[in-house]
């Protein structure tokens, strides 16, 4: 029998009802529930969160049920919680691994399964293959074996835990919440329905600053957004009300809080690519910290430029944490990041963090009383202007390897006027520009689609240059 089950970057995700069902979820619990026993760490336990999709707390409940009838104890997170502050609590708690509960960014009809291993970042390919290899062999022998929730509880087999205090106050050692309650800096919270409402607010809560939540409450729908996805497409209502005035910086955190948006006092979005340059720059500026730098590929050169100035060296990585954060951890770097809004930090667990994205912004608001808009200008002021875009098109599967072949063919002396100086295929098809800026083709690999990014000094060379990208593939 075949499985419909595959995991992608960051864990499985599918639609409700549809291949994502209680049978498949508690398929996937059994299978990582098996290859903790075989690494012998089981008898540490594991963490279950969930988002607030639909749904979510009861497959959270199947999960533990499953675990618990495997004799692996289960710490369920008492409510919704956002994933690094479950990523936290497996750490924290020395469990050997953990579960959320969550489709993260994706639309409102899908949900989804992240596997977390003991150090609480994205779980590694190596042990994605050895539990998909489990779900083949288990979906050979249905049902899965459960025990009932109270009944689980009732032997001390599933414990609830309480997800915030601890994360709080772990936070609380790595920035100084005090001085960002008392800067009396005006915040617009969009928590696009997701994990993140009432978690800036109750960090910041206090003191003179003030945080206005939008979107906070459970829903979901998602209506208004196309998905709870922290991009310039889906942040229509905050940006209008930061253009007319009275905030001094807007946060977004995606479904399940992993990744930030940020919106200037102007109501301007500040680009993925510009946050993490802003996050790196104010490490190593305003912080003073020195390590290495981890990117994707699909992200800055500005960090790169900063690198250079700063003397410490950068890591390139194929796209997902799965590929950073072990990079993060062997080389002990301040900051890792990609082109989706996910930035990991030293000190914290390897893997994205939209909360403390925000904390961080606001200390560098603080430090240097200067708001984003002026912090972006001081920063490219450092390194030189960059502007980025991606455009993302649907694919014929017909023509999906025809295209392919076009795009790995192909081998451009020059791309919209500017002279190509490399070509590499780290992840996807990469040409490097003379005078600064890149485009990148990247096929996904679990949808049938196209991603061409670019990121380029001039912003009107943006567009020619993704325009000669989708030429180079025989669409445009």
């Amino acid at each position: 029998m075949s499985t419909p089950i595959k995991f992608g970057t960051d864990g499985w995700r599918a639609i409700i009802a549809e291949d994502y069902t209680f049978e498949n979820v508690r398929v996937c619990a059994e299978a990582f529930a098996r290859y903790l026993q075989q690494e012998g760490i089981a008898g540490r336990g594991v963490v279950v969160g969930y988002d607030t999709r639909f749904g979510s707390e009861r497959f959270a409940a199947a999960t533990a049920e499953v675990m618990a009838a495997q004799g692996i104890r289960v710490l369920l997170t008492d409510s919704f919680a956002p994933t690094p502050a479950v990523s936290f609590a497996i750490v924290n708690n020395k469990a050997a691994g953990g579960v959320v509960i969550t489709a993260s960014h994706n639309p409102a009809p899908y949900n989804g399964f992240k596997i977390k291993p003991d150090y609480g970042g994205s779980a590694s390919p190596e042990i994605i293959t050895r539990v998909e290899k489990e779900i083949a062999d288990i979906t050979e022998r249905l049902p899965v074996r459960k025990m009932a929730l109270a009944e689980a509880e009732q032997r001390g087999l599933v414990s609830r835990i309480d997800g915030k205090a601890p994360y709080f106050a772990h936070v609380a050692g790595l920035v100084d919440l005090d001085a960002l309650r008392n800067s009396g800096l005006r915040i617009l919270h969009d928590a696009m329905y997701g994990t993140g409402q009432g978690w800036i607010s109750g960090l910041l809560h206090g003191g003179a600053t003030t945080v206005e939540e939008l979107h906070g409450e459970i829903n979901p729908a998602f209506p208004g957004l196309q998905a709870p996805e922290p991009i310039d497409r889906n942040l229509a209502e905050a940006m209008s009300i930061m253009a007319a005035g009275g905030y001094d910086v807007g946060f977004a955190t995606d479904g399940d809080s992993d990744r930030i948006g940020i919106i200037d006092e102007k109501g301007g979005y500040l680009d993925q690519l510009q946050v993490f340059g802003l996050l790196t720059y104010y490490l190593l500026e305003v912080r003073g910290e020195r390590g290495p730098i981890v990117k994707s590929v699909t992200t800055t050169q500005m960090v790169e430029r900063l690198a250079e100035i700063y003397n410490v060296p950068l890591i390139e990585t194929k796209v997902g944490f799965k590929f950073l954060g072990p990079e993060m951890t062997s080389r002990d770097a301040i900051i890792a990041g990609e082109e989706s809004g996910g930035y990991g930090f030293r000190g914290h667990i390897p893997e994205r963090d939209g909360l403390l994205s925000a904390l961080y912004f606001l200390d560098f608001m603080v430090k240097t009383g200067k708001k984003p808009s002026l912090l972006l200008a001081e920063l490219y002021a450092k390194v030189g202007e960059y502007h980025y875009q991606r455009r993302d098109v649907a694919l014929d599967e017909a023509r999906r390897a025809q295209i392919q072949d076009a795009v790995a063919a192909a081998q451009p002396s020059s791309i919209a006027g500017r002279h190509v100086v490399d070509h590499d295929e780290l992840d996807g098809y990469r040409w490097r520009l003379e005078g600064g800026g890149w485009l990148l083709i990247r096929f996904s690999g679990t949808e049938p689609l196209m991603r061409v990014y670019t990121e380029v000094p001039s912003r009107d060379l943006v567009e020619p240059v993704l325009e000669e990208g989708l030429k180079l593939a025989g669409i445009a």
